[in-house]
């Protein structure tokens, strides 16, 4: 699972939260209105949100609607999905998968303690 750099993640936020497919212009125009104090994201170039498209497209976390110009994009997975497969990732390279557990089921709230209770005893 790829990591992602800060306007990679700005943009599958973007993606996450749309409810169809976007263009580069509109990401763009996008990016721009919710980071509207942040130089970078008021300047910055449709050529730029292109090469950032391709790479989360060749990390296949974007897919892209090439039948009709401009092209759109969309998310492949879901927030909550990409989530589960980096924390899978993690768990997956751990010398101690009990110990991570263990760790991680330490850390968590009362709620979200709960919801894991509730979540193994469906599975």
């Amino acid at each position: 699972m790829a990591t992602l750099g800060e306007l990679e993640r700005a943009m599958m936020d973007l993606l996450w939260e749309s409810s169809e497919a976007l263009t580069a212009n509109e990401l763009r125009e996008r990016l721009a209105k919710n980071d509207a104090g942040r130089a970078e994201a008021r300047g910055l170039a449709v050529t730029t949100v292109l090469t950032v498209l391709s790479r989360l497209e060749k990390k296949a976390l974007v897919a892209r609607e090439r039948d009709i110009r401009p092209h759109r994009y969309r998310a492949v997975t879901t927030r909550a999905e990409h989530t589960a497969e980096l924390m899978h990732e993690v768990l997956g390279s751990a010398n101690d998968r009990e110990a991570v557990l263990a760790r991680f089921v330490g850390s968590v709230s009362a709620t979200e303690a709960q919801t894991l209770r509730r979540l193994l005893d469906g599975a």
